[in-house]
């Protein structure tokens, strides 16, 4: 039950929005972070900037009016607004002189309310006492208003300055800052969206060329993704990728079609000699002889035939992981399971650096398939069988492996084909084998870096071999 529910839940989930989405409202999404941040730190700090300032300005006149009635006695003619009286008025700054009764000496404009605590302050015997009202509303603007005692009871003077000015100053710079944060938020979505789909567009390429494999199974289209960066990186990576598949797929197609056209002639004379085993009774026995032998010769030949495939497709795909690998010490093995198995005398130099980074099992493998190779063809056994490793005096330098024999020797005819899958020289056709022992070779050499090489040995017999990179050389194995 639950099981089912997950399953709904998970099929009817929405559908993942597309990358360039994606990272264009996460950049629209940073900058309007950062631009709020920036916008509501700017208007906090010009905000709290002009109302410090406005305040500083009013608690000076303040000050200075209170500092004026303190050094001598002065009355409320001597603040008149009237020619002749030097009181300083800032902007936005209002005075308003109050007789000793509370009453209005000389209105200030606009004129300022008078409150019971203005009254008493008019009253004060004592010069500067102060009073402060703050969001007095005078007609449709708003003043803080400070009242002070000219002492004695001589009367006071009010102070009133206008903030509601102020107020819609930052008001309409939070309005202007809002629009300006909503335009870089829209500007940088937009460009956010341009951004990805110029970042993204190359990345649409290589999706629609792996859905499109996918979809035809074709391994041979070609990927047109430019660029030096991770992208440009990515899609080369991804042609060369799909350049690798389509010649592995190339080489299991024709190795499929060699083999069955090389199978076909030992199971076409299998399928004759089972069929004369139905009149075995009729045959004389020397034929009887010659009949059970055949099919033994065919059955190994065909057993060698089989392994050798197998061989061949192991080496293609092999996961052996690489190792270094000296390939004296390998020449040393091979030739010791060579003297065991043909009985034949088998010698080994070396010289130079000889070893390489690479799969040991390919190696030996490859190694077997020359002496053996020179075992077969080589049947007087006039001399032994010479396996060489030399490399350079230091590393770096490609280590070379020949096998010397002194058998027929190969044709100039046949040194260009003599790697191909199945070639046989016509001399070698009577002999047994399937033409692949060469080729596994050529597999190898060309997995580790180097290539199979052959041609005539002085005095007779053929020299066939390979070189591989040194342990010095860049690459691993199958690369390059």
């Amino acid at each position: 039950m639950a099981g089912g529910l997950w399953r709904r839940l998970v099929e009817r989930r929405p559908r993942l929005v597309s990358l360039r989405t994606t990272f264009a409202l996460s950049f629209a999404a940073v900058t309007a972070g950062v631009t709020v941040l920036v916008g509501f730190l700017s208007y906090s700090g010009a905000a709290r900037l002009v109302r410090v300032d406005q305040q500083t300005v009013f608690d000076e006149v303040v000050q200075d009016v209170r500092a004026e009635v303190r050094r001598r006695p002065m009355a409320p003619a001597d603040f008149s607004s009237a020619p002749g009286h030097d009181l300083v008025r800032p902007a936005r700054t209002d005075v308003q002189v109050l007789g000793p009764d509370g009453s209005v000496f000389d209105e200030g404009s606009p004129g300022l309310p008078v409150a019971d605590a203005d009254r008493r302050i008019a009253a004060a015997a004592t010069a500067g006492r102060r009073v402060v009202h703050e969001g007095v509303d005078v007609g449709d603007d708003v003043y803080r208003v400070a009242t002070v005692a000219l002492g004695d009871g001589r009367g006071a003077v009010q102070v009133g300055q206008q903030f509601s000015d102020t107020e819609d100053l930052l008001r309409a710079l939070q309005q202007r800052t809002l629009l300006m944060v909503a335009a870089v938020v829209l500007g940088a979505g937009l460009f956010g969206w341009w951004l990805a789909w110029r970042i993204t567009r190359r990345l649409v390429v290589l999706t629609s060329a792996a859905e499109a494999v996918a979809r035809t199974r074709r391994l041979g289209i070609e990927v047109p993704v430019s660029g030096r960066d991770e992208v440009g990186r990515l899609g080369r990576a991804f042609d060369r990728m799909l350049g690798r598949l389509a010649q592995s797929e190339e080489d299991q197609r024709r190795l499929v079609q060699d083999a069955g056209h090389e199978l076909r002639t030992p199971l076409t004379s299998l399928r004759t000699n089972i069929s004369l085993l139905r009149r075995m009774d009729e045959l004389p026995p020397a034929a009887r002889e010659e009949l059970v032998a055949d099919l033994g010769q065919e059955a190994r030949e065909l057993t060698d035939l089989v392994n050798e495939l197998v061989d061949l497709a192991a080496g293609q795909s092999d996961s052996e992981p690489p190792q270094r690998v000296d390939l004296a010490e390998t020449a040393e093995e091979v030739a010791g399971l060579a003297r065991r198995r043909t009985g034949r005398d088998v010698v080994v130099s070396a010289s130079g650096v000889t070893v390489t980074q690479g799969r040991a099992g390919l190696l030996t493998r490859a190694m077997s398939n020359l002496v053996e190779n020179a075992a077969k063809f080589d049947r007087h056994r006039a001399a032994p069988i010479e396996i060489r490793v030399s490399g350079g005096s230091e590393a770096g330098l490609p280590v070379r492996v020949e096998v010397l024999d002194r058998g027929p020797g190969i044709g100039d005819d046949d040194l260009l084909r003599v790697f191909d899958r199945f070639y046989r020289a016509p001399d070698a056709r009577a002999l047994p084998g399937s033409g692949l022992g060469l080729s596994i070779v050529r597999e190898v050499a060309l997995a580790h870096g180097g290539a199979p090489f052959a041609y005539p040995r002085q005095g007779g017999g053929s020299v066939i071999g390979f070189t591989v990179r040194s342990v010095g050389d860049a690459g691993a194995p199958g690369e390059g």
